[in-house]
């Protein structure tokens, strides 16, 4: 999993944060109730700090047809305002960066995953040739802020607003981030969040992704990846599996045996249950999380033979599964 440094969110310093560990550090885990976190955001209440996320910003004119070269997704018309999202794949068609991402006229905003945004602007940069495109980082004065589906939370004037059926990122200035979650809490930790993300089975890169996975293993075909768009690093390998072949993993939702005290964690064996604990490896978790409703939940990767109906173990864990991506 990536590892990033930076500096932590002033809202770690409200009553009952706990930081948060690992990949999202530099935010609030929660903030003293994990489940009324989640239940406010579920009822588009509340907001949540993302901080910690990176913030690549593109300019010039241009930056949507440049885009559209290096991306999964068909963005050279992508209409002012409108979100997206969109991959950048390796040669072999494996998934380097998610970009979740919203043009406002004069600039496309992109947020991504924490500590990857250097890895990601130094490839932009190795690709801009002739073209009238400047990239920056803009992670020291803009901050993700997420707000739920059916907020009625006002936006300030000139903020960038990514809008989505989950909710809306705000391109916030980081200034400004104290005074609009006073303004606009209650303040919902990461993990409620992260739990909200796995129960709509929304995959994220460092977490539902490993060096080989491909987009169709997780569902991304359609919402991340345009089928009909041109060429671009990584097509090759799109464009044959989708035509010839299926992946070689399926990612699925997991309901885990709620009697259990501990959550199976991240990279936690799948096997058939009638194999027991020493039967074949067939997957592994990649996110876990505890739902105010659903009780403990699971997103796993598991070989694409696994029957859709059978009964799963994580690591000792009981898991009944769900289908994401058919097999």
């Amino acid at each position: 999993m990536l590892q990033h440094s930076r500096t932590a969110s002033p809202l770690l310093s409200r009553p009952g944060a706990v930081p948060a560990e690992g990949h999202d550090e530099g935010v609030a885990a929660h903030y003293g109730d994990l489940f009324r976190e989640q239940r406010a955001l579920a009822d588009g209440r509340g907001l949540v700090d993302l901080s910690h996320r990176g913030v690549v910003a593109v300019t010039g004119d241009d930056r949507l047809s440049w885009l559209h070269l290096l991306l999964t997704q068909h963005v050279s018309d992508l209409p002012v305002g409108q979100a997206t999202e969109a991959l950048i794949l390796s040669a072999h068609g494996h998934i380097e960066h998610a970009l979740y991402l919203v043009d406002d006229g004069e600039t496309a905003w992109m947020h991504v995953e924490p500590g990857t945004e250097e890895a990601l602007i130094a490839y932009l940069e190795s690709m801009k040739f002739f073209y009238r495109v400047e990239v920056a980082e803009r992670t020291a004065d803009v901050a993700v802020v997420h707000l739920p589906a059916g907020s009625i939370a006002e936006v300030p004037r000139g903020v960038v607003v990514r809008e989505t059926p989950h909710g809306r990122d705000l391109f916030l200035p980081r200034a400004d981030l104290e005074t609009y979650a006073d303004a606009n809490g209650p303040l919902a930790g990461i993990l409620a969040y992260e739990a909200l993300r796995v129960e709509t089975h929304r995959p994220r890169v460092g977490f539902e992704t490993d060096h080989r996975t491909i987009p169709h293993e997780l569902g991304w075909i359609g919402s991340a990846v345009h089928l009909q768009k041109g060429c671009y690093r990584g097509q090759e390998t799109v464009a044959r599996v989708h035509n010839l072949g299926k992946p070689p993993r399926r990612l699925v939702f997991l309901h885990l045996d709620g009697s259990e005290v501990h959550l199976p964690g991240p990279g936690t064996p799948i096997r058939l249950a009638a194999d027991g604990e020493e039967g074949r490896k067939l997957g592994f978790i990649t996110t876990s999380a505890r739902h105010h409703e659903l009780g403990p939940i699971a997103l796993a990767l598991v070989k694409r033979n696994v029957p859709v109906d059978a009964e799963l173990l994580a690591g000792d864990t009981a898991a009944a599964q769900e289908t994401v991506v058919e097999p």
